[in-house]
């Protein structure tokens, strides 16, 4: 390949060998690593740092940040120490929340998540939200475009929608992909394949398990697996 595939590989395991193992295994076919809660709480900022010592990909750091305005910008300012490219906060915490982020982490890219992938019509109404998912994505990714975040996380069926919504200038990234034809047993429910979401406007994906299922099999499966996924962008 001559590129890296748009893709951050999702880092979910509370072993910080295994996790450096499958980045050893991918970095030559993924344009980077997303480090999520699992791995934060497991290994702190020091694990990050250790991510950071075995490979120049770009880390997006899946903190998901949601509490009072004051709280998340101090959270942002040990975050950018690390040099994540990506860092995430919920859009439903608001627009000076958003803000207080973007401000505190002016050389990250905050990226606002607006509905969990993992949610739908049905969970949404149970919450309290009033509109369906791709209203409620739309509407959360125009506010946190109007507090400065440069990148939105939305589900696949809501790409399009909101890349209308938020213009060109800002990033798309998606969760919730599966390669074509593939069936993962999970908690995602609203999906797409890989070249589909790339079409409808994404920027980036992220994929976890259809990648890292494959590392039972041994590194060279999970390095053909992620060839093979990454060859379906190319």
């Amino acid at each position: 390949m001559s590129a890296k595939a748009p893709i951050f590989l999702a880092i979910d395991t509370p072993d910080l060998d295994v996790a450096k193992a499958w980045i050893q295994a991918t970095q030559d076919y993924l344009m980077g690593f997303k480090l999520g809660l699992e791995f934060f709480l497991a290994f702190g900022s020091q694990g990050v740092k250790e991510i950071r010592e075995i490979t120049d990909a770009d880390i997006f750091l899946d903190l998901k940040l949601h509490d009072i305005p004051n709280t998340v910008a101090g959270a942002t300012r040990q975050a950018a120490l690390l040099q994540p490219r990506f860092l995430t906060v919920h859009a439903s915490g608001g627009k000076a929340m958003i803000a207080a982020a973007v401000n505190e982490g002016p050389k990250i890219e905050i990226a606002a998540v607006t509905v969990l992938t993992s949610l739908g019509t049905d969970d949404l109404r149970e919450i309290g939200f009033k509109s369906s998912p791709l209203e409620s994505a739309v509407a959360l990714a125009t506010l946190s475009k109007s507090a400065g975040a440069r990148a939105i996380v939305c589900s696949p069926l809501e790409i399009a929608a909101v890349r209308q919504a938020v213009g060109p200038e800002v990033s798309i990234i998606t969760p919730g992909v599966r390669p074509s034809a593939e069936k993962v047993s999970d908690d995602q429910q609203r999906t797409m394949d890989p070249k589909t979401a790339i079409e409808s406007g994404a920027n980036y994906l992220v994929i976890g398990r259809p990648i890292t299922q494959a590392w039972a099999l041994g590194p060279e499966a999970m390095r053909d697996r992620a060839a093979s996924i990454a060859s379906q962008l190319s």
